[in-house]
């Protein structure tokens, strides 16, 4: 008998052992991400980790292929504002081109707003381009803001200001 795609698609937070399971490849369908070694991973994984649930890694396995599928991180902001209040940060949310269509998108932002809610957040944002604002739109998230950047040059690549819409659930 077959799981459910419900049972089949599970979140759970990043482990070590995910890099080998073609984490920093699916990060490169979102954004540049040259290659990362296994020391700079791990240093970086412990970097996060000890930051405790302030700052999650959710994953999707796909336990067929034994591939990451789906991931997005949030991190908690500790304000002054609102009382010493909390903000919830989404940000790197991506789901394998393969893998598209299967709300496995949906799943990764609710486990990472559930979780920003479990740590008291009163709000939880997200920036996004304006080719995925409907998605998010779906996934409960609305307009609120505009997002801009600093004009300035990189090393080779020049930022241009973008109205990226801000997001708030």
């Amino acid at each position: 008998m077959e799981a459910s795609e419900e049972q089949k698609y599970q979140v759970r937070k990043l482990e070590m052992s995910d890099k080998a399971k073609g984490f920093i490849e699916l990060l490169q369908q979102l954004s540049v991400c040259d290659s990362v070694s296994d020391k700079e991973f791990q240093d970086r994984f412990r970097d996060l980790t000890s930051l405790g649930d302030d700052h999650v890694i959710a994953v999707i396995e796909d336990h067929v292929s034994g591939k990451i599928i789906a991931t997005g991180s949030v991190f908690i902001e500790k304000k002054f504002l609102r009382n010493c209040g909390k903000v919830g940060h989404i940000e790197d949310v991506v789901v394998d081109s393969s893998a598209r269509g299967k709300q496995l998108g949906k799943k990764i932002i609710n486990f990472l707003t559930d979780h920003a809610r479990s740590m008291g957040c009163y709000k939880v944002i997200l920036d996004c381009s304006l080719d995925n604002k409907l998605f998010y739109e779906k996934c409960g998230f609305k307009q609120k803001e505009i997002h801009m950047n600093p004009v300035t040059r990189r090393l080779q690549n020049p930022v241009k200001f973008s109205p990226q819409p801000h997001f708030i659930h």
